[in-house]
């Protein structure tokens, strides 16, 4: 493939994007294009940054970009130039010689190792998967009380094919050694700021060793997009977008748990079986964040739509959970009084979007829409929508309102 040419040119172009995004000047493409989403001081830009289609921009430095939800109506695949994007620290890398890059294995390990982008490509056996990666604050808009952070819709979340090589076989080849308890991951992004934490992950040395945990150099069969984490990233299916590390570079094997500010104070939820608190309540305690809970949406039919009265209105959706597996999907016309089953596509994998289908038949007037899905060991999405300071893991059973006529 291109690589530093083509690497330059966009080294220039996100710069310049940036740049633009951050004095309020968007291209002229994108300077009347607008985006009202369904909430409070909802208004956002739609800019297109380089290797992607036009997208929500919630914050331009560091690149904060939500998808469109019609995208989700493409396919179950999300692609590549429609997938969200984002990053904690400003300091984004904008040149990276794929021919110099290394990826450094140290810490509690027997060989220490410094590995090519060749090298991984071809030295190890390529593992591929499907899995969704969704941001822990998807969603976040719509909590009521509102909460800080960023105000997100339903669009912080994407599916795709990864491939790569499983962590477990490079941890395998360094030899990790008797006392090691967790594994610490760091990429190339850089605070601005002195006092600004680094930002590092770090998983249980089990869940590490589990052999689905991949680095992934490949996405829906293209190299990683930048934004997305070029030349190489995390994948930590079933779990929140936080641990997904992008332009890996660093993965120590450690002694003792990861004592890091994005560890120990971020990304961190009530430590009780539904994440939640009373609304504007503080828990008594909590944990990092972990794996999805189950979700689903109608996808082929927006919010505020106009549908044929009295017809058998046919819905599309995707539903997914945090790697058992959806079961049972369900839609309801009549506000939950009766549900009719969906019919499930094809099983992609258990961390991957499944599509459903359905049929209703609506009497003339507004008329709201609700999906609901269960996963394998009986999991399901919560009539009312739970409340946590974060505003993390919203998985309430989304409604979509209509007008039959």
């Amino acid at each position: 493939m291109p690589t530093m040419n083509r690497r330059e040119t966009l080294k220039s172009a996100l710069a310049v994007g940036v740049a633009a995004a951050a004095a309020g000047k968007l291209s002229p493409a994108a300077a009347s294009e607008m985006i009202d989403l369904p909430f409070a001081n909802g208004e956002r830009p739609l800019v297109a940054y380089p290797g992607k289609r036009p997208l929500i921009v919630l914050t331009s430095r560091p690149p904060q970009l939500e998808t469109p939800f019609s995208v989700f109506n493409e396919g179950i695949f999300t692609p590549n130039d429609a997938f969200f994007v984002r990053y904690h620290l400003a300091g984004i890398p904008l040149k990276i010689d794929p021919n110099a890059f290394r990826l450094n294995i140290k810490g509690k390990v027997a060989t220490p190792l410094s590995l090519s982008l060749a090298e991984l490509k071809n030295s190890f056996e390529p593992v591929e998967l499907a899995a969704v990666n969704q941001c822990s604050g998807n969603s976040r808009g719509f909590f009521e009380p509102r909460v800080a952070g960023g105000q997100l819709a339903n669009g912080a979340m994407g599916n795709a094919r990864w491939k790569g090589v499983a962590l477990k076989t490079l941890l395998a080849k360094s030899g990790v050694q008797a006392g090691a308890v967790q594994v610490s991951f760091q990429g190339l992004d850089r605070p601005v700021l002195p006092t600004t934490p680094a930002f590092m992950k770090a998983l249980d040395l089990d869940h590490a060793l589990d052999g689905e945990v991949m680095i992934a150099y490949a996405m829906n069969g293209a190299d990683l997009p930048w934004l997305n984490g070029f030349p190489i990233r995390l994948i930590v299916p079933g779990c929140y977008g936080t641990y997904w590390v992008k332009h890996l570079n660093d993965i120590r094997v450690l002694d003792a748990p990861l004592d890091s500010f994005w560890m120990k104070t971020a990304y961190r939820i009530p430590n009780n079986a539904c994440a939640c608190t009373e609304p504007g309540k503080a828990p008594t305690s909590t944990v990092p964040i972990g794996r999805f809970n189950v979700r689903s949406f109608i996808t082929n039919v927006a919010d505020g739509a106009t549908v044929k009265a009295n017809s058998n209105l046919g819905l599309r959706g995707i539903a997914f959970d945090g790697g058992y597996g959806v079961s049972d999907v369900a839609v309801s016309a009549d506000d939950g009084k009766t549900w009719v089953e969906a019919t499930l596509g094809e099983d992609l994998g258990k961390y991957s979007f499944r599509e459903w289908k359905a049929n209703v038949s609506l009497e003339p007037g507004k008329r709201r829409l609700m999906v609901r899905a269960a996963n394998r060991i009986g999991q399901t999405q919560p009539l009312e929508p739970l409340w946590n300071p974060a505003g993390y893991m919203r998985n309430v059973v989304e409604v979509t309102n209509v007008i039959a006529a």
